[in-house]
C-alpha cells in the first residue's frame, strides 16, 4: 500500500517520503493527532516503504517485502498494543529484546507502539532507556491521539509529526465514492465527524445514529424539565466500553457547540449535527452563552476522565447533573 492510499495527510506523507529519499530517518517518531485520521495506517505504510525493495521513498506494494507487509507477517515490523488498559512492562521488555537483533530480511527493524500514551509508568521508564541509547538499523514509531499523556522525557526524544483532522469535503467525497453514500447524507456525516474518518464510518451505522439521537434527546428533555432525578437512567445509554462512551461524549460535545453557534447566528447557522437542529434550537433558548460554554467544558472533562479510565458511572452522573442544573 503506497502513501497515496492514505486519505489526506499530505504534509506528514511528504515529510516521511523525504526522510527516506535523503536517508536521514530519525530513530524514533511520534505520530500524533485525533483518533481515526490515519496515523497508524501511515505508520504501516512508512514501515513498508523503509523496507521496500524498489528505489524511492514509497512502498511499491508488489515486492516480497511489501507482500509480507500486506499479509501482516513481515518479520522486521513488530506492533505493540495495550494489553487491557495499558501497554505493560512485559511488552517493552520484548521490544528491547527484539531490538538487539539485526533485521532478518529488510533494511530496518520497525517497532510500532499503537496508543503509546497508554504505557504504564514502568513501561514508559523502560522505553526511555531505549530512546536514550538507540541502536542503528531500528526505527520506533509511537502513535497517539493523546500525546499530552506521554512523559515529557519520552516525548522530547521522538521526532513529532502532527496529523491534522481531515477536511469535511474530503471525508464526504470518500463516503460517496467508497460507501455509496448520497451527497446530502455524506455531508451530514462528515460535518459531525470532527475530521475523523473513523468517526464518520462509525456514524454510518444506523444503530450509532439512533443511539446518538436518543442520548441527546433524553439530555435535552432533562434540561427542559430541570429534574436531576430523570438523568440517573441515562448512563446506560452511553454504552459499555471506553471507546463507545468516549464516542458518545464527543457527539454531545459537538451538539453543545452547535447550541452556541445557533444562539449566536440563529436558524441560518451551519451546524455540525444538522439532524438534531430541533433539539439544538430548544436547548439553546434555555441557556445563556456562558451556560453553554460551561456545558462544553463539562462534557470535555468527562471525556478526558473516561479516557483515563475513571469510574464510568460516577463520571457520567456528575457530568449530566451539571448539564441539567445549568
Amino acid at each position: 500500500m503506497p502513501f497515496d492510499d492514505i486519505a489526506g495527510q499530505e504534509r506528514p506523507k511528504a515529510v516521511l517520503r523525504r526522510t527516506i529519499e535523503k536517508g536521514r530517518v530519525p530513530h524514533a517518531f511520534l505520530f500524533h493527532g485525533i483518533r481515526g485520521i490515519g496515523k497508524f495506517e501511515t505508520a504501516l505504510v512508512f514501515a513498508a516503504a523503509l523496507n521496500c525493495g524498489s528505489p524511492g521513498g514509497d512502498a511499491c506494494g508488489s515486492c516480497p517485502s511489501c507482500v509480507k507487509m500486506k499479509a501482516g507477517n513481515h518479520p522486521d515490523v513488530l506492533v505493540f498494543r495495550p494489553d487491557g488498559a495499558f501497554i505493560r512492562l512485559a511488552a517493552i521488555r520484548e521490544l528491547q529484546h527484539q531490538i538487539q537483533f539485526r533485521p532478518y530480511e529488510g533494511k530496518r527493524k520497525v517497532f510500532l507502539l499503537d496508543e503509546a500514551d497508554r504505557m504504564n509508568e514502568p513501561a514508559a521508564n523502560a522505553l526511555l532507556k531505549t530512546l536514550e541509547e538507540p541502536l542503528s538499523g531500528n526505527v520506533l514509531i509511537l502513535v497517539s491521539s493523546r500525546p499530552y499523556r506521554l512523559p515529557r522525557t519520552v516525548f522530547s526524544r521522538c521526532q513529532p509529526l502532527r496529523f491534522d483532522p481531515l477536511p469535511e469535503e474530503r471525508i464526504a467525497l470518500f463516503l460517496e465514492k467508497t460507501h455509496s453514500v448520497g451527497p446530502e447524507e455524506a455531508r451530514i456525516v462528515a460535518a459531525s465527524s470532527g475530521g475523523s474518518l473513523e468517526r464518520a464510518l462509525e456514524a454510518l451505522r444506523e444503530d450509532h445514529r439512533s443511539e446518538r439521537k436518543a442520548v441527546v434527546e433524553r439530555i435535552a428533555s432533562c434540561m427542559e424539565k430541570k429534574d436531576p432525578l430523570d438523568l440517573f437512567a441515562l448512563p446506560a445509554l452511553f454504552g459499555e466500553t471506553r471507546p463507545e462512551v468516549s464516542g458518545i461524549l464527543q457527539e454531545i460535545e459537538g451538539w453543545c457547540r452547535d447550541m452556541l453557534v445557533f444562539k449566536e447566528q440563529g436558524p441560518a447557522a451551519l451546524l455540525t449535527c444538522p439532524d438534531l437542529a430541533g433539539w439544538t434550537a430548544r436547548a439553546s433558548r434555555l441557556l445563556t452563552g456562558e451556560d453553554i460554554l460551561n456545558a462544553v467544558a463539562a462534557v470535555r472533562r468527562a471525556r478526558e476522565s473516561i479516557e483515563q479510565n475513571a469510574n464510568r458511572q460516577l463520571t457520567l452522573e456528575s457530568m449530566l447533573f451539571k448539564l441539567v442544573t445549568l
